[in-house]
C-alpha cells in the first residue's frame, strides 16, 4: 500500500470477488497502481488532502476575528502570527484572555484581528484524518474496480450485443453514487485569499 492510498488491495479483490473463491492475485500490481491513480484523483477532484499533516497557510487579513482553514479537520494550530506579530492561545480556563481558539474548521481571536493587509497572516496548522474515513474508502475502492472493469473497452461508447440490442456505456469520471459519497468532503475556497503548502519539518 503506497503512503497517501484512500483504500487497500484486500478490500478492492473482495468488492470484485464473485461467489466463494477469492479473487485471483494474477493482477495485484496493477490493481495497486489503480489504487494509487484513483486516491489521487479523488484528493485532487476534493481539492483537499485526506490524511492527517501540518499545513502552513498564508492569507490576506480581512479586519474581523474568525478564519476558515483552507484544510480540515484541524486537530491542532502550532503557530500564530500576524504582520509579524506572534498570537498566542487565548487561556484554556474559559476566562476573556487575548488569544487564538479554534474549531476544526475555523480560527477565532480574543482581542486581536486578522489586520487588513494582504498575506500578512502566518498560520501553522495540523489538518486531516489519522485514518481514512469508512465513506472516503469506499468511495475510492468502487472507483478502482470501475477502472478495473472498463480497462477491457477503452474508448467504446456503446457496443451491440447482437439481434437490434445495444449496449451503452457512461462516459463518467466517476459513478453518481461515487459522487454522492465524496462530495461532503469536497474544499471550499475561503473568502480570502490564500496560499497554503506541508509545513517544513522540525528539526
Amino acid at each position: 500500500m503506497a503512503s497517501g492510498d484512500l483504500t487497500t488491495l484486500s478490500d478492492v479483490k473482495a468488492w470484485l470477488q464473485i461467489g466463494q473463491n477469492p479473487f485471483p492475485a494474477t493482477d495485484d500490481a496493477l490493481l495497486a497502481r489503480l489504487i494509487t491513480a484513483a486516491s489521487r484523483f479523488i484528493e485532487s477532484w476534493l481539492g483537499r488532502q485526506i490524511l492527517a499533516a501540518d499545513w502552513l497557510e498564508v492569507r490576506d487579513g480581512t479586519g474581523g476575528q474568525l478564519l476558515a482553514f483552507a484544510n480540515f479537520p484541524v486537530s491542532a494550530v502550532l503557530s500564530l502570527s500576524i504582520g509579524g506579530l506572534s498570537i498566542p492561545p487565548a487561556p484554556a480556563d474559559g476566562g476573556c484572555g487575548a488569544g487564538y481558539t479554534f474549531t476544526p474548521t475555523e480560527l477565532a481571536l480574543r482581542g486581536y484581528v486578522f489586520t487588513r493587509r494582504a498575506q500578512n497572516v502566518r498560520v501553522t496548522y495540523t489538518a486531516g484524518y489519522a485514518t481514512v474515513p469508512a465513506d472516503i474508502a469506499q468511495a475510492c475502492t468502487e472507483l478502482v474496480c470501475q477502472r478495473y472493469r472498463e480497462r477491457s473497452r477503452i474508448g467504446e461508447v456503446a457496443k451491440a450485443t447482437g439481434g437490434t440490442e445495444t449496449v451503452r456505456y457512461s462516459q463518467k469520471d466517476m459513478s453518481d453514487s461515487i459522487r454522492t459519497l465524496l462530495v461532503q468532503y469536497r474544499a471550499v475556497a475561503p473568502a480570502s485569499a490564500f496560499a497554503r503548502r506541508l509545513a517544513p519539518a522540525g528539526p
